[in-house]
């Protein structure tokens, strides 16, 4: 049996260990809820307040040019590829996640004319089926299939426009083999639009070379943009000439400012912009990004990787009561454990009253997020003594 003076150790040892000092975090505090949302990292504050004292404060509308806010949705959106596997120039930051769903979900049935369905697995995450049904709701022949997992391979037909799924699931944290699927689509003639959302920040992500057609996620989970910070949306570089979204904003014009009434369609990504954007909120996003560009991707799968495994092991000697909902096969399992307990959301509420934060999802199950970045080991052993405390212990 493990003890705690071991976990102190793996924290000594580990490599990432320093970063959790260049986020904020209060002391005593065991934070495992970065898959709803991520910790501050401390530069945060300092960013926002320069962009509000000075750059808006003293340089006003002069800002957009000098201060860079007119190219901060593909500064970030460059920032962010490098994190997902993506060329410069393939990524903005834009929008929600729901409203990036929105112009890759339209933008891919128009790529597939003739073709009438839009394709999604049941346990999708409940945003992504309500953004697909609403596309459908609003194109009379257009058809919303769902269908169970297993079932996704021989639902790909010739009927199929574009293939929805989320990489790492919501609930369990079960990772597709996103690479295999969109070969699978892309036999069938299918569009693939995947979300991130559980991905980025948490584990491998390399949308070239899945050969991924379009792709967005937010970026206030794993990536710690902070709440409601904007999400990102990819477009292939072979696809950006004709992929076209239905919302054709004002920033996404070719020329913007020469307010002509005809819409013209930017060259590129940039096209999927619409709005101004929210230059406050892309400078709390900036922070976070240029902290994650700093450190070594597979360093962080294999930390992430590590505290899952041991919070899974501990969980299981000491708590049986709490069965793993989460795949045991961490090659299959996101940064995330969830356990399954008839009192789950009591129990969520009790650990969190003792300092331990995970969340809660209907109807049973408990949440907990492991980022490599701030998590430390010594956390999963104060954790699991919570939850012991607050659920009972093995026989």
């Amino acid at each position: 049996m493990m003890d705690r003076a071991e976990f102190l150790e793996l924290d000594h040892r580990d490599p990432l260990a320093e970063v959790r000092d260049r986020f904020k975090l209060e002391e005593g505090l065991v934070y495992l809820d970065g898959n709803s949302l991520g910790a501050m990292p401390r530069a945060t504050p300092r960013r926002v307040a320069e962009v509000v004292e000075r750059e808006w404060g003293r340089g006003l509308i002069g800002s957009w040019e000098g201060a860079g806010w007119l190219e901060a949705p593909e500064r970030l959106g460059d920032k962010v590829g490098r994190l997902i596997g993506a060329q410069p120039g393939e990524v903005l930051v834009s929008d929600s996640t729901s409203v990036n769903l929105y112009k890759l979900v339209s933008a891919g049935l128009e790529m597939r004319p003739g073709r009438d369905v839009v394709l999604t697995e049941r346990s999708n995450f409940p945003t992504d089926l309500y953004i697909a049904g609403g596309v459908a709701a609003h194109r009379p022949k257009v058809d919303l299939r769902i269908v169970d997992r297993e079932d996704l391979a021989a639902a790909l037909t010739d009927q199929v426009a574009v293939l929805l799924m989320t990489h790492v699931d919501y609930l369990t944290g079960y990772i597709h083999d996103a690479e295999r699927l969109t070969r699978a689509a892309h036999q069938a003639g299918v569009v693939v639009v995947w979300d991130l959302s559980h991905s980025a920040g948490a584990v491998p992500v390399d949308l070239g070379a899945w050969g991924a057609d379009l792709a967005t996620g937010c970026t206030y989970k794993y990536l710690c943009g902070g709440p409601g910070s904007p999400a990102y949306i990819y477009v292939a570089a072979g696809l950006q000439e004709q992929a076209m979204s239905p919302l054709r904003g004002w920033f996404g014009h070719a020329r913007p400012f020469d307010f002509d009434s005809r819409y013209e369609p930017a060259a590129g990504v940039r096209r999927f912009l619409a709005g101004t954007p929210p230059v406050l909120a892309l400078a709390g996003l900036e922070s976070a990004l240029d902290l994650w560009l700093e450190v070594d991707m597979a360093a962080a799968r294999q930390k992430s990787t590590a505290l899952t495994e041991a919070f899974i092991k501990l969980v299981s000697q000491r708590c049986p009561a709490a069965a793993v909902l989460s795949p045991l096969d961490p090659e299959r399992r996101g940064s995330q454990v969830s356990l399954r307990y008839p009192g789950a959301e009591a129990a969520i509420a009790a650990m969190a009253a003792r300092g331990v934060v995970g969340d809660f999802r209907p109807p049973d199950a408990m949440r907990f997020g492991f980022s490599a970045l701030y998590t430390r080991f010594v956390d999963v052993w104060d954790a699991v003594d919570v939850l012991v405390e607050v659920i009972g212990a093995a026989d």
